[in-house]
């Protein structure tokens, strides 16, 4: 039997292959949380009154602009979302800090956690009509923020190269500087090219799922964060022993 350390062992030199390739179990369970951000995006953005609740910069620039009294946006929510956001960062980091050796554990927490907020942000979207500028989407907002905030404290822990799951910009900015084109070599650009396909896919269906209903792309964020959560765990533990 393997002891707790040694698997954690295992586990770092299973990860070392997770850069190399998209058919690599991590990489495959962030381009799927990828894909539900462009899903969580899409119902605040477009659901909750043009506030981010994963795209913290977007955040910051409709703040500045809405405190300008530009184009007509809130002040209120984007402060919601980056209190949220900074209050899961918060708490992603604290996880990270005492459990972020245990790669698998790790990962099932944050996991866990995710999947109850988005849970609780359906529920609530199905309870209670959800309509911008309301007290029900300022939680809503919250909700999705706060589970945004915990996923990239936990990413930002596992450290794998242009799938932080929320942001693209130095993702693309990899993928034009190291191009032939640009004297590069192209490394990386089937990884780069495959997170922004994902999340540009994740809100295309958000904004599609959103004409129908607010809780439908909610729902399928956390079914789909469950589901990585359930497939990517144990074939987490396989590999690791594997590799021993």
């Amino acid at each position: 039997m393997t002891s707790s350390a040694g698997l954690a062992t295992l586990e770092r030199e299973w990860l070392a292959g997770a850069p190399r390739s998209i058919r690599h179990p991590l990489a495959r369970a962030l381009l799927v949380l990828t894909f539900t951000t462009g899903l969580v995006d899409a119902v605040s953005y477009l659901g909750l009154g043009h506030v981010f609740t994963a795209n913290m910069t977007g955040n910051i620039v409709f703040l500045g602009f809405g405190i300008a009294g530009s184009g007509g946006l809130p002040v209120l929510a984007p402060l919601i979302s980056l209190a949220a956001f900074l209050l899961g960062a918060g708490g992603g980091g604290v996880l990270a800090d005492r459990i972020g050796d245990r790669h698998r554990l790790h990962v099932a927490r944050a996991l866990a956690i995710e999947v109850s907020l988005l849970g609780a942000a359906a529920v609530l979207a199905v309870a209670v009509d959800v309509r911008p500028n309301t007290a029900s989407a300022d939680v809503v907002i919250a909700l999705l923020a706060f589970a945004m905030g915990v996923r990239n404290a936990t990413v930002r822990r596992i450290g794998v190269p242009d799938l932080t799951t929320t942001v693209l910009t130095m993702t693309l900015t990899g993928l034009a500087a190291d191009s032939p084109l640009a004297g590069g070599t192209g490394k990386g650009s089937v990884r780069r090219i495959a997170a922004v396909v994902a999340m540009f896919s994740g809100a295309l269906a958000g904004a599609l799922l959103l004409k129908t209903s607010l809780v439908l792309p909610i729902v399928a964020a956390a079914g789909l964060a469950l589901a990585t959560w359930l497939v990517y765990v144990p074939a987490a533990r396989r590999g690791a022993l594997s590799t021993g």
